[in-house]
């Protein structure tokens, strides 16, 4: 019986696997196909997610390119130089999360001091620094600026308005007005809008901000026949009691006084108006901002204050909101015009930059040629938080137009 039976077995047994083999063959057709169709259909898809593949891993290691900063992060003037690194920061961390060029910012305190601000660039210059965004007030900028320009270094102040910081420098270029376009600015403001029928000027005579754009604001008024009853003076060593030029300005009956002065020394001269009972309008520039924030200020007696600006943080445009509201997340307060210059001039130096082949590994001289022939060029035009279309002379000096703003229940408000 067993011998009848072991062929039958052995015949069942290779007819079941010459079965199995043949389904087996006929699942692989069927994925192969599956894939030669699939590769078939799209090959164009997958080179272009090879390409963003090897973009992103590019991106992922490349190595940033060195901006440097210089400002007041300390000392009297820390208002300024602390808005303008934080908005600066903001600059930076939105474009690295964009992926391309990336930017890595080292800022350096020089506390408004012109020794302590070139050793800055000095200990910035030996870490690589290959971009300066700075320095933030005018003092020191004037010396920094005769460094960078030996040394070849594109630099882009934010807000060191004097004409003097780009003067003879073809590498210096302003973010922020020059004090020639607040002083006539200012002027044409005051009498276009009807502000005032006599007014005083309070300035800084040993201070080059003040003094320039004194000069100007007064040949302006000249010009609109806007009358000046009152010019006095005062020097950083005498910039605690304003009691004789507030006087001189009240008995000459000016309605208006116009202040082209840093916010120090204004918070002085609004108390010290106040306990005289004197109550003119308060005309301020650029220097005013930061008022609001002055330690142990009292922000009432700046109520009606007004000044020109060209940041205005209540505007509801989608870039200004969206960096409001980031800059109140990490610091807790509504940014001046100081942040915002510090924002757009880190972003003006991308958009000239992003569609070169520049590297971390470009020198800093070859990266001023570029920046200068792009920002002198008659193509480039910014748009960022300080205006629309900005341009920049070959002389380094921005073209935009100034906003007016007051200050009403502790804030800042536009007036146009």
């Amino acid at each position: 019986m067993r011998k009848h039976m072991k062929p039958r077995f052995y015949l069942t047994l290779v007819v079941a696997l010459v079965l199995c083999l043949a389904m087996l063959a006929g699942c692989g057709d069927k994925g192969a196909k599956k894939t030669d169709s699939t590769e078939s259909a799209a090959p164009a898809e997958k080179e272009t997610e090879k390409a963003d593949d090897k973009q992103a891993e590019k991106s992922d290691d490349a190595a940033p390119i060195k901006l440097g900063g210089i400002g007041p992060i300390s000392g009297p003037a820390a208002v300024y130089g602390i808005a303008v690194k934080n908005g600066a920061s903001i600059a930076v961390d939105e474009i690295n999360a964009l992926g391309g060029m990336q930017f890595e910012l080292k800022f350096e305190d020089d506390e408004h001091d012109a020794e302590k601000s070139v050793n800055a660039y000095n200990s910035l210059k030996d870490w690589g620094m290959q971009i300066l965004v700075g320095t933030v007030t005018t003092g020191p900028c004037l010396d920094v600026a005769a460094e960078s320009y030996n040394d070849r270094i594109f630099t882009l102040t934010p807000s060191a308005s004097s004409p003097e910081v780009i003067k003879g420098k073809d590498n210096v270029y302003q973010m922020c007005f020059s004090d020639l376009n607040q002083g006539i600015a200012s002027a044409q403001y005051i009498e276009e809008k009807k502000l005032a029928t006599k007014v005083a000027i309070i300035y800084n005579n040993a201070d080059a901000y003040s003094t320039g754009i004194y000069e100007k604001f007064i040949s302006e008024a000249e010009v609109r026949d806007l009358e000046v009853v009152s010019t006095t003076t005062f020097t950083d060593d005498t910039a605690n009691d304003f009691s004789v030029q507030l006087t001189e300005a009240q008995n000459a009956g000016a309605d208006l006084v116009f202040l082209p002065i840093y916010y120090q020394p204004s918070s002085l001269i609004l108390a010290q108006a106040k306990e005289m009972g004197y109550e003119p309008t308060f005309f301020g520039v650029d220097g005013m901002d930061g008022i609001l924030t002055l330690e142990n200020f009292d922000t009432k007696l700046a109520e009606g204050v007004m000044l020109l600006t060209p940041f205005v943080a209540d505007a509801t445009d989608d870039l200004t909101v969206a960096f409001v509201e980031k800059y109140d997340e990490l610091y807790g307060e509504v940014p001046n015009q100081f942040a915002a210059d510090g924002y757009d001039s880190v972003y003006a130096i991308y958009e000239a930059l992003k569609d070169s082949d520049v590297t971390a590994e470009t020198s800093a001289s070859d990266l001023c040629d570029l920046l200068i022939g792009i920002f002198s060029g008659d193509d480039f035009e910014f748009n960022g938080l300080t205006g629309d279309n900005m341009t920049w002379s070959e002389t380094g000096e921005v073209a935009k137009s100034p906003k007016g703003m007051i200050i009403e229940n502790g804030v800042y408000v536009g007036m146009d």
